[in-house]
């Protein structure tokens, strides 16, 4: 497939995570106050209330919660792309993320399977995070 597909919408709160990403860097928010990680990226700690907070660069790594594949893609370059496999990934930090899995073997993927973060080309010089499969033997 050679056309990329359509850059996220990107909230000015999300700026760092996805100056990073273009970097091929992970960065997710660090509450300064309580030490939480969060995702989505906010103003105020989902914990403790705090407007306190860092980026900083998790693990990167994490576990399958939940995973569907997607069959009827939403617009014609999301349809181009099927089958392409969504998950939940409960990040080693905490956050659960919502992403895509991408990759070898994606197709085969299950509950509980370790992942780690990879990043994808898109239009307009962007990047997003997505998630692999980690190589066999590597735990999250």
């Amino acid at each position: 497939m050679t056309d990329l597909l359509p850059s996220p919408d990107m909230s000015p709160d999300a700026g760092p995570y996805w100056d990073a990403a273009k970097e091929n860097r992970f960065l997710l928010q660090n509450c300064d106050a309580c030490g939480e990680w969060r995702f989505v990226p906010s103003h105020l700690c989902t914990h403790c209330g705090s407007d306190k907070t860092s980026w900083k660069e998790p693990s990167g790594r994490g576990v399958i919660y939940s995973l569907t594949t997607v069959h009827r893609g939403p617009t014609a370059e999301f349809r181009a792309y099927t089958p392409y496999i969504i998950v939940f990934v409960d990040l080693v930090e905490g956050p659960r993320i919502m992403t895509n899995l991408i990759g070898e073997g994606a197709e085969h993927a299950a509950i509980g399977d370790a992942v780690e973060v990879c990043f994808e080309a898109r239009q307009g010089n962007t990047k997003v995070p997505q998630f692999c499969l980690a190589p066999k033997g590597d735990a999250a």
